[in-house]
C-alpha cells in the first residue's frame, strides 16, 4: 500500500472512530430518575402536628425561600390583595383536616396562613400532565402519571412520597411537594388508585376563588379526601365526579378488578363526561392529558399521539409496571416541565414508586 493510500485509510478509520463516539455520546442514557423522600404522616396525630416530622428533614430557609418564589411568580397580584386581608377568616372557608395541617404548616414555617393558601392554590392552578391507566390481557390494571408544573428545580427538591397512617396501617398514599396539603397523584391499597391532570378553563383564578368562598373543594383536596373515604372504586368515581370543585380537571381512575379504569371529565359543579376503559371493544388503554378526548391537541403540545403510539407498540399482553414507565418516558410525554413520573396498580399496593426526573 502506498503511503497516500495509507493515509487515506488512516484518515477514514480516525473519521469512522470519530463516528462512533458521537453516537455514543449521543446515545448516552440519560441521569439516572431516583426516589423522593418517603415519608410517613400520622392521620391519628392532631392535623397541625402532622407534618412536622416530615419539615424536620428540610432546610426552613429554603422552603421559606420556595414558597415566596412560587407565590410571587404565579399567583396573581390580585389574588394576594384578595386573601391576605381576609386570612384569618380563611379558616373558616376549609374543611379540616386541611385547615389544621395548612395553620401548623404555617406556624412551623414562619409564615401567613394567606401564604399557604396561596401557595396550595398555586399548585392547583399549573398542573400540566399526563396519565395512562390500562388493563394487561390477563385483566390487571395499572396506572401511571407524568406530572408537569413550572419550578421543576425547586419542586424536584420537595417532592415527597407520603404515606398516610392510621391506627398503625397505611390508610392510604400519596406523591405531593411538601407544604401542599392536596394529592395529584395517590393510591388507596386494594381498592383504587388517582391521577388529576389540569384541564383549561377561562377566568380560572376568579373562578377559583369564588368557589373556593363558597366551599367548594380544590380539585386535590376532593383526590385526597376520596383516597380517605372511599370504599371501593365505583364510590370513587362517584365522588370524584359529583363533589363541586374550584376548578375544571381531569381525574383518571383505576381499579382492582378487569374494566375499572375511568377518565372523569370535570366541571366545576359536576361530570362533563365519563371515559371508561372498554377492552373488549379493543380499548385496553386511556391516555389523558390537558385537553378534552374528543377534541384534538394543539400541535404545540401534542402528548396524546406519542403516549398512545408507545402504548400501541408495547401491546396489551406486554403492559406492565416497566413498560408503562418507559412508555411515560418517551418524548414530548417526557419534557423538560416533568417533575416526577409514578406507576401504581391498587391491586399491587406495594409496587406504587415514583421517579424524580431529572432536570433536563
Amino acid at each position: 500500500m502506498g503511503r497516500a493510500a495509507a493515509r487515506g485509510s488512516r484518515l477514514w478509520g480516525l473519521l469512522g472512530l470519530l463516528v462512533l463516539l458521537c453516537g455514543a455520546v449521543a446515545a448516552a442514557p440519560a441521569p439516572p430518575a431516583a426516589a423522593p423522600l418517603l415519608c410517613n404522616v400520622s392521620l391519628d396525630s392532631p392535623a397541625e402536628e402532622r407534618w412536622l416530622p416530615v419539615l424536620r428533614q428540610f432546610d426552613p430557609a429554603f422552603l421559606r425561600a420556595a414558597v415566596a418564589r412560587v407565590i410571587d411568580e404565579s399567583v396573581p397580584k390580585w389574588v394576594h390583595e384578595v386573601i391576605r386581608p381576609i386570612a384569618a377568616e380563611l379558616e373558616f372557608f376549609m374543611p379540616q383536616p386541611f385547615a389544621g395541617e395548612i395553620l401548623g404548616l404555617c406556624k412551623a414555617l414562619g409564615i401567613s396562613l394567606g401564604d399557604g393558601v396561596l401557595l396550595n392554590f398555586a399548585y392547583e392552578s399549573t398542573a400540566f400532565c399526563t396519565s395512562i391507566v390500562a388493563q394487561d390481557d390477563k385483566g390487571n390494571i395499572y396506572h401511571g402519571r407524568n406530572l408537569d408544573y413550572d419550578f421543576v428545580d425547586i419542586l424536584s427538591k420537595i417532592t415527597i412520597d407520603v404515606r398516610f397512617i392510621k391506627s398503625g396501617q397505611i390508610a392510604y398514599q400519596g406523591t405531593t411537594f411538601l407544604g401542599y396539603v392536596g394529592l395529584w397523584t395517590g393510591q388507596s391499597p386494594h381498592k383504587f388508585t388517582i391521577s388529576g391532570d389540569e384541564r383549561a378553563g377561562g377566568r380560572w383564578w376568579e373562578n377559583a376563588i369564588a368557589a373556593f368562598l363558597n366551599r367548594n373543594y380544590p380539585v386535590s383536596w376532593l383526590v385526597r379526601d376520596t383516597l380517605s373515604r372511599a370504599e371501593d372504586f365505583q364510590s370513587a368515581v362517584l365522588r370524584l365526579a359529583g363533589i363541586p370543585i374550584i376548578a375544571e380537571v381531569y381525574y383518571i381512575v383505576g381499579g382492582v378488578s378487569p374494566k375499572e379504569g375511568m377518565v372523569i371529565t370535570r366541571n366545576r359543579r359536576g361530570p362533563a363526561d365519563l371515559w371508561p376503559l372498554d377492552p373488549l371493544g379493543g380499548a385496553w388503554f386511556r391516555v389523558e392529558t390537558n385537553y378534552d378526548h374528543w377534541t384534538t391537541p394543539p400541535p404545540f403540545d401534542d402528548r396524546r399521539t406519542p403516549a398512545i403510539k408507545a402504548l400501541n407498540a408495547t401491546g396489551q399482553q406486554n403492559i406492565n409496571f416497566d413498560t408503562l414507565f418507559k412508555v411515560l418516558s418517551v418524548k414530548p410525554v417526557l419534557n423538560n416541565n416533568t417533575v416526577y413520573t409514578t406507576v401504581m396498580s391498587a391491586a399491587l399496593p406495594d409496587k406504587y414508586q415514583t421517579w424524580i426526573r431529572p432536570v433536563k
